[in-house]
């Protein structure tokens, strides 16, 4: 009777255990999916923002060069493309800009973070900082996911001189 009394307390304790780690787990899942859509929204601003460079690169070409007929594709320019996109017609003065659109809010708000961070660093100056700390600073200590968003920014800041870091998990404003 011992032996069957311990089992089942151990099956109890290993249910208990997946449990917490189910919840974890959808968490995680959670801000991985909020990440990648962040991500997501950057690769097709990039996109479009490439595509727009290679207009205008075109556009600027002496008048003695073969014309482009058309603005070349992101595969063109050896990017990827997830799938073919129609030509947008080029907007005039009297088109109405189109609503924003939840994709938009989120590339929006992702986009910003670098800004936030930055002003972050202005504000607490010559300061050793943590990036949770920076996360909560800005509201995006809600979860793993959010964190590590913010951490992802600032190794890129680091990477492009922006900020520096002083230690593991520190990080500081560069001096101008």
């Amino acid at each position: 009777m011992v032996s069957v009394t311990h089992a089942a307390h151990d099956i109890d304790i290993t249910a208990e255990g997946l449990q917490e780690e189910l919840a974890r787990l959808e968490l995680q899942k959670q801000a991985l999916e909020r990440e990648l859509a962040a991500v997501a929204a950057h690769l097709g601003s990039v996109r479009r923002t490439l595509t727009a460079f290679e207009s205008m690169r075109h556009a600027a070409t002496p008048a003695t060069a073969a014309p482009q007929a058309a603005v070349p594709s992101p595969a063109a320019a050896g990017m990827p493309s997830a799938a073919p996109r129609a030509q947008k017609p080029k907007a005039d003065r009297t088109t109405k800009h189109p609503t924003p659109t939840d994709a938009d809010t989120n590339r929006s708000k992702y986009g910003q973070l670098t800004e936030q961070i930055m002003e972050y660093f202005a504000e607490v100056g010559d300061t050793d900082v943590r990036a949770r700390d920076v996360a909560a600073a800005l509201g995006r200590d809600t979860d793993s996911g959010s964190i590590n968003a913010v951490r992802s920014t600032l190794d890129r800041l680091v990477g492009t001189s922006h900020i520096r870091r002083t230690g593991r998990g520190l990080y500081r404003a560069k001096r101008s």
